[in-house]
């Protein structure tokens, strides 16, 4: 499958001036959103737990768990984001695409709006 950034605006959830845009891979393999450290940093977001994932490698780590403001396609939205270690890509998971109703097509490297499903 082919790879491809969108940009969005990411921002702290409460105070949306600590807010700026950003260029995230679409990562249907994630669940969540994936921001660096320094990210976390610049927008001044908190983490409050630790979640345990596995990485594509099938290593297993722990990451701080927080909420993030993400702005994208003419939608706002508060989600879920997972602090990454320093120098990681910001990935677009598939719990974030699913909250704005989008797929990706990966021949035509976009997203496109699809119904929610309950």
């Amino acid at each position: 499958m082919s790879t491809f950034t969108v940009s969005a605006t990411l921002g702290h959830p409460v105070h949306r001036e600590q807010s700026a845009q950003f260029d995230l891979l679409v990562d249907t393999g994630a669940s969540y959103l994936l921001l660096s450290p320094e990210i976390v940093d610049r927008l001044g977001l908190e983490t409050r737990i630790e979640r345990r994932v596995m990485l594509a490698s099938g290593e297993r780590v722990v990451y701080r768990l927080g909420d993030v403001y993400i702005a994208f396609n003419g939608e706002e939205h508060t989600t879920t984001f997972l602090a990454g270690p320093p120098g990681s890509r910001a990935l677009f998971g598939a719990y974030a695409l699913e909250l704005f109703g989008l797929a990706v097509d990966p021949v035509t490297q976009r997203l496109f709006p699809v119904p929610a499903l309950l």
